[in-house]
């Protein structure tokens, strides 16, 4: 019992200090940043690059040949998968480069497609000699001079919206189509243009 009572009567030993936390050096804190940087905005990064390569992208309608359908300021979103699986269709909005134009891109409608005779005359577009019916132009819109082009094979003829302001393959002649970037997909500015492009 004595010793019992003894150990009773021991004082409290105290308990180990614990260590004192210091501060990361600037080094330290540094890297630390760095590598939260490479862990979170990077692969932010780079899925955002693989989505504007081979998804879909951004871009804006500049100019007046569109209208009325397209007007120059407007946003759209233009999709790059379709056209992995099939060729552009007749009445696509694309979004084309031609090449020596830079970074420029045209906004235009897909009219011709390969093999077909694509003929203008008494005020109207041929397909392969039939008349081509084109709801979205306005009664007044006519394609220009008599002629007539035989669409060659990968290529597209295309032909913006407002004939008489327009610079097409009129002009430029029929466009290969490695060079239709995607085809409009989305207006989504201005508020009163949001909607499917047609």
């Amino acid at each position: 019992m004595s010793d019992e009572f003894n150990r009773l009567q021991e004082p409290a030993r105290p308990a180990p200090a614990e260590p004192v936390p210091t501060a990361p050096s600037p080094g330290r804190r540094f890297v630390r940043l760095v590598r939260e940087v490479l862990e979170t905005v990077l692969p932010a990064l780079l899925i955002a690059l693989l989505i504007n390569v081979f998804v879909g992208q951004a871009t804006r309608v500049e100019g007046q040949s569109m209208e009325p359908n397209l007007h120059s300021d407007q946003r759209l979103v233009v999709e790059k998968v379709s056209y992995r699986f099939h060729g552009p269709q007749r009445f696509d909005v694309v979004v084309l480069r031609l090449p020596g134009q830079g970074d420029e891109l045209l906004i235009k409608r897909v009219i011709g497609l390969p093999g077909e005779t694509v003929e203008f005359r008494d005020g109207s577009v041929y397909i392969n000699g039939n008349r081509l019916d084109e709801p979205f132009l306005e009664d007044n819109t006519r394609p220009g001079r008599q002629s007539t082009v035989v669409v060659p094979p990968l290529h597209v003829y295309v032909m913006g919206d407002n004939r008489d302001h327009s610079n097409d393959s009129r002009s430029f002649g029929p466009v290969p189509i490695e060079n239709v970037v995607g085809r409009a997909w989305v207006s989504y500015w201005p508020p009163d243009s949001v909607g499917v492009v047609e």
